[in-house]
């Protein structure tokens, strides 16, 4: 992924008003993020933990989306597997995050949800530079490139869904 600064990412979001975009929390460490290994920038809000962000390239362009984590919470020994990557985790490692659909139906509360690793590092779980709490991934038959085109097009047909 292409690095990103503050002004990228407020300019990217498709659900949600310029304002929101303009007062949410952006990482203050984007010169220190791993680009050539991430997919999509992912990151939770400090100061709001039920909001997350995720901002991805789609046809030359970021699209941002603001996301919205569930307040269930499962236990321990529950395993639940993230829909983007397919990474396994115990416990609260896997969050179904809402997110509100663009235009005139989101502004009527419609919104579509998926559940995705918690702390959407999906990129380094899929490269291996990141290993899940207290489980190791399951072993696949795709190559990683694989792996990675598999996790971008459920990114893409999540974003697809907000526009429908």
């Amino acid at each position: 992924m292409r690095s990103l600064t503050e002004h990228d990412i407020r300019n990217s979001f498709v659900n949600c008003s310029k304002g929101e975009a303009k007062r949410l929390s952006v990482p203050r460490d984007l010169d220190e993020r791993p680009w050539d290994d991430l997919d999509f920038l992912g990151w939770r809000d400090p100061g709001a933990p039920d909001r997350s962000y995720v901002v991805t390239e789609r046809d030359d362009r970021f699209v941002g989306v603001t996301l919205r984590l569930t307040s269930a919470h499962r236990g321990f020994l529950h395993r639940s597997m993230c829909s983007l990557c397919l990474t396994t985790h115990p416990g609260g490692g896997v969050s179904l995050m809402t997110a509100r659909k663009t235009g005139a139906a989101g502004r009527e509360g419609n919104s579509v949800g998926l559940y995705m690793c918690t702390d959407l590092a999906c990129s380094l779980y899929v490269r291996g530079r990141k290993v899940p709490e207290s489980t190791l991934r399951m072993e696949e038959s795709l190559t990683v490139e694989e792996q990675i085109a598999r996790t971008t097009g459920n990114l893409s047909a999540f974003i697809d869904k907000l526009y429908a």
